[in-house]
């Protein structure tokens, strides 16, 4: 079967302005060091007519920071991992000089702080590590922050919200340009802060603002940080809205008149045609959205069976890649503009029976598609881009629902039920495993490694732990000198 969808949508944008909260002392469990509150000002007046669903939002009536007050972002480089899947959110680090083999008990840990129950991957910028987290015995959902260098606790952010385990509880990344942090928590409120000390600058809980119903699993969505903008999907009165990162006030939202709910896809940038947008799976469709209004550019229908497709992957030539499991097909359609419409048409779908992945979203690597398939215990696999295998690591591992990482020509593999650590060469034509040891306890290790100076985080149910694996002519404090000067 094949079909064709065109869409052409006009979209007056809505503006809300949203509420700063103030913040609580923070003290770091680490140092004992405690953190100033912010600074308080008047908060701004909501925009007629939704004052009503916008206070019921936001948690505490709290004060804005003034401007001079916000905090800066840091320059990123190639060393950081600023949001879910890297910088391009491609899942690909820059990172250069990497250990290529290392000893039986694997590489060196450096350090290791206990986590609560989740799946959430932390992100690193400028030496710092941030991550979501639960305390069950406090009823507390919390963002934390830690030294890369050390681990140790720098400042923790804390709500109180009772959240009883379903297949974890955190299971999402925040997203930081080194001056702010934004992340959602598992009910799907958003909350600002001030990367320098945990400070809350605002929060918008998307259930009272926009209707939006909570996904099974709870959320499963990761925030996109875009220069001075926060990109997320909502459900219910809107599909998509962009917000102003200082405030949290809608910049813009795109009509939801397909009343499609949210999702655990992460929305997806991408410029098709010359045209930047945004690429999104509902529980129905793939949408592309624009990036400047939040108008609804095209919509190619495709069902997903229940709330947990993986996120949409943009070939360059405006083809997408779209895999869930439950019964979800895996297929691909080519994106274009045709005039001024939008057309998307599907090129292939893979019957229930062919690859298909549940929890990560492939890597393009060399003109393949990378990454662990559902059926089979969770091969890994190379693919063409036609959803054809080229080869399995069948009798060689498995990887359950584990993550991935590609960085420096190597693959590093969790394997999601044992925690055991694969490093596979991304370019042979075949699996080649260049090393391989146990680094968590597992079971359910199924967040994505991230890689940052010559750092490798990954984690279980119980355990962050923080890895060196630099080579030796690329010390971490170094690798991205190094990586400048390869030709």
């Amino acid at each position: 079967m094949s079909h064709r969808c065109a869409v052409t949508v006009l979209f007056l944008s809505l503006g809300i302005a949203a509420y700063g909260c103030s913040s609580q002392e923070i003290e770091s469990a680490a140092t004992g060091a405690t953190r100033a509150p912010g600074v308080s000002s008047a908060p701004a007046a909501p925009a007629p007519g939704v004052a009503e669903s916008l206070a019921a939002s936001v948690q505490s009536a709290g004060p804005t920071l003034s401007p001079q007050d916000l905090p800066t972002p840091v320059p990123l480089t190639a060393d950081d991992w600023p949001q879910f899947r890297g910088a391009r959110r491609d899942g690909i680090a820059d990172a250069r000089g990497l250990l290529r083999s290392w000893p039986a008990e694997g590489p060196e840990v450096l350090w290791q702080v206990a986590v609560g129950q989740g799946y959430a991957a932390p992100v690193a910028v400028d030496g710092k590590v941030y991550f979501n987290d639960y305390d069950e015995s406090a009823g507390q959902w919390m963002v934390r922050c830690l030294s890369l260098e050390t681990g140790d606790e720098l400042w923790r952010y804390s709500v109180a919200k009772r959240i009883r385990p379903n297949h974890g509880i955190t299971r999402t990344m925040p997203a930081t340009d080194g001056g702010f942090v934004v992340a959602i928590d598992p009910k799907c409120e958003i909350h600002c802060l001030d990367a320098r000390n945990g400070a809350k600058i605002w929060s918008l809980a998307l259930p009272q603002t926009f209707d939006a119903q909570i996904p099974p699993w709870y959320n499963g969505q990761c925030p996109l940080l875009e220069n001075d903008r926060v990109i997320v999907a909502t459900g219910g009165k809107a599909l998509l809205v962009a917000l102003d990162k200082a405030t949290g006030k809608v910049l813009w939202q795109t009509p939801n008149e397909a009343d499609a709910a949210m999702s655990h896809s992460s929305i997806m940038p991408a410029t098709i045609d010359g045209v930047k947008q945004y690429l999104y799976t509902t529980l129905d469709a793939l949408v592309g959205v624009a990036d400047d209004d939040g108008r609804l550019l095209w919509r190619f229908p495709w069902k997903f069976n229940v709330a947990v497709p993986t996120s949409p992957v943009c070939l360059d030539d405006g083809r997408v890649l779209l895999t869930s499991c439950y019964q979800a097909p895996t297929g691909m359609c080519q994106v274009k503009r045709e005039g001024e419409q939008w057309v998307a048409t599907e090129l292939y779908q893979l019957p229930p029976t062919g690859w298909n992945s549940e929890v990560h979203t492939p890597i393009v690597h060399r003109g393949y598609l990378f990454g662990v398939g559902k059926k089979r215990r969770g091969l890994w696999t190379c693919l063409n881009l036609d959803g054809s295998e080229r080869w399995t690591s069948d009798r060689k591992a498995s990887f359950g629902l584990g993550g991935y990482v590609l960085a420096d020509g190597m693959f590093f593999v969790l394997d999601g039920n044992t925690g055991q650590l694969r490093l596979i060469d991304a370019q042979a034509d075949q699996y080649v495993e260049l090393a391989s040891a146990k680094v968590l306890e597992g079971p359910d290790a199924w967040a994505p490694p991230v890689i940052s100076r010559g750092r490798l985080l990954v984690r279980d149910l119980k355990q962050l732990v923080c890895l060196n694996v630099a080579g030796p002519a690329a010390p971490a404090e170094t690798a991205s000198q190094s990586a400048a000067a390869t030709p």
